[in-house]
């Protein structure tokens, strides 16, 4: 199968639809119909039917599909079945809250370090992990095999560490910075702009 031309709307249905079979696998939910999930997750049955069929479908007509079954399936497709390397660059307020999230492990992403350019926070332990000078940063990507940046760390220094992790083969960078990120292709980048975010709410309430 080739997932090249799923396209990015199916991609991130999928996180949804894993959240909400979790949570029908953890009340004991053997299985749903297609019908019975679009209630639940006020999307129609043939979206979710075309979104899953993608993969290879998964359900059985007349009975629905395997909720451990179907959730187990989205995880490997979001590759959760693996674990992650991540290190998290900027230990400020927004830094310490994604350290301390402990769902982040569970899901197979595991912070091996964190860093900071301000020595009064070098040193502080968040979650077992020290917070280590960036001049350190390089050696210990090299070291621990690490696939995944988190930037939590102010626009101005963004791009500049965004060439290291570039030189260091990160491939992927969830970036908080807001700022756009000038890597090559082959470096995976998600943005999350918090307020964009809020502005696109803001933008809804107003007009209802």
């Amino acid at each position: 199968m080739d997932n090249i031309n799923i396209s990015q709307a199916v991609i991130k249905r999928l996180p949804r639809y894993y959240r909400y079979l979790g949570e029908l696998a953890d009340e004991g939910v053997s299985r749903i119909s297609s019908r019975e999930l679009s209630q639940l997750m006020h999307v129609t049955a043939s979206q979710i039917r075309q979104d899953l069929n993608h993969f290879g479908g998964f359900g059985q007509q007349g009975y629905g599909y395997n909720v451990r079954n179907l959730y187990a399936e989205i995880g490997k497709i979001l590759g959760l079945d693996k674990n992650h390397k991540l290190v998290v660059i900027g230990a400020g307020h927004l830094g310490q809250a994604l350290c301390n999230y402990e769902n982040f492990e569970r899901r197979g992403f595991h912070i091996l370090g964190i860093f900071d350019a301000d020595p009064a926070i070098v040193g502080m332990k968040i979650r077992k992990v020290s917070v280590s000078p960036m001049d350190k940063l390089e050696d210990f990507i090299a070291s621990n095999d690490i696939d995944i940046a988190v930037l939590t760390i102010p626009k101005s220094s963004a791009v500049e560490v965004a060439e290291t992790l570039v030189k260091c083969n990160i491939k992927a960078i969830w970036n908080f910075a807001h700022v756009d990120l000038p890597v090559p292709d082959y470096v995976m980048v998600e943005n999350v702009h918090l307020s964009e975010s809020l502005m696109q709410l803001s933008y809804n309430l107003g007009r209802r």
